[in-house]
This record gives structure tokens, C-alpha cells and sequence, in this order.
């Protein structure tokens, strides 16, 4: 496995990933599949800001990626930033979720971060696990916050400091 800052030609295999996850999973509360040129703006966006977008490959391509993005809008908070990551589904626990929060935890401090948020689904306990593993805690829960596959859904906030 190889981890490195994603580019372009990395898009169309993160927007197979990040489509896969929301048709399939609690992930992320949408059900709307996104276009390339979504993942295009984004990946630009995160670069204007000076936030990395990580990925990890094998002989097979893109596995896994992930980024981190302002935690909210004001200036107070901008030594806090949110993560998100998502391995391809055959390639789930095989480390590499692991690894990229790693890196995403070491790219945060080198960028003066002081504190990582992981907004997670209550029912994602392979996730919750994971990132307890990485020394994360709980720092949050929120019930029935959001809605997707005609249930409510619960989120829970880790957090760690830098």
C-alpha cells in the first residue's frame, strides 16, 4: 500500500468509492449519488485552503482516501478541522482506514491543527472502534440528527487533540 496526496486523475476512482458509500452505508447522510464534477470542486477546494487529500493504492488502484476540511465557518475555530475517509468496500479491514487517519493526524499537526473531529454514524462501530484504536474519544452524541434509508439515524463526535 502506498499512501499520497491524490490528484485529478485520482477522481474518478474516489467518486466510485465515495458513490458506493452513500448508496451502501450510513456514512454520510445523502442519498444522492455525485457527479465528477463535484469531486473536481471539492478536490480544488480543499487544495485552495491548503488541506490535503490523502489517498492509498495497491496494485488494484485507489483503496481508501480521505481529507479534512474547516470544522465550522468562524474564525475561532480554525485550529479545528473534521476529517472524513472511506475505503473501497473490498478492501475494508485491511489497515488502510487506519492508515490514512494516520497520516491525516500528521498532516493536521504539521499544519498547526489543534484538534481533529470524526463525525461518525452511532451504528458504524467498525469506524467507532477504529478510531478509538487511533486515540480518539467520544465526545458527543446526537440522536436522530439525520435521516437517510427511511430510519433516523444517530451521530457520534470523536475527537482528538493534537
Amino acid at each position: 500500500m502506498e499512501l499520497r496526496d491524490a490528484t485529478e486523475s485520482d477522481l474518478p476512482e474516489i467518486l466510485s468509492i465515495y458513490n458506493n458509500v452513500i448508496a451502501t452505508s450510513t456514512a454520510v447522510y445523502s442519498e444522492t449519488p455525485v457527479q465528477l464534477e463535484d469531486r473536481k470542486e471539492w478536490l480544488r477546494a480543499r487544495h485552495a485552503q491548503g488541506y490535503p487529500v490523502i489517498v492509498a493504492t495497491d496494485e488494484t488502484g485507489v483503496t481508501g482516501y480521505g481529507s479534512f476540511g474547516d470544522f465550522r465557518a468562524w474564525p475561532g475555530y480554525r485550529h479545528t478541522v473534521e476529517h472524513s475517509v472511506h475505503v473501497r468496500e473490498d478492501r475494508r479491514a485491511h489497515g488502510i482506514g487506519a492508515a490514512i487517519v494516520a497520516e491525516l493526524v500528521r498532516r493536521a499537526n504539521a499544519l498547526g491543527k489543534h484538534v481533529l473531529i470524526a463525525g461518525i454514524d452511532a451504528d458504524n462501530i467498525a469506524s467507532l472502534r477504529l478510531h478509538e484504536r487511533l486515540g480518539f474519544e467520544k465526545v458527543a452524541h446526537f440522536r436522530e440528527v439525520g435521516w437517510k434509508f427511511g430510519r433516523w439515524l444517530d451521530l457520534v463526535f470523536m475527537q482528538r487533540s493534537l
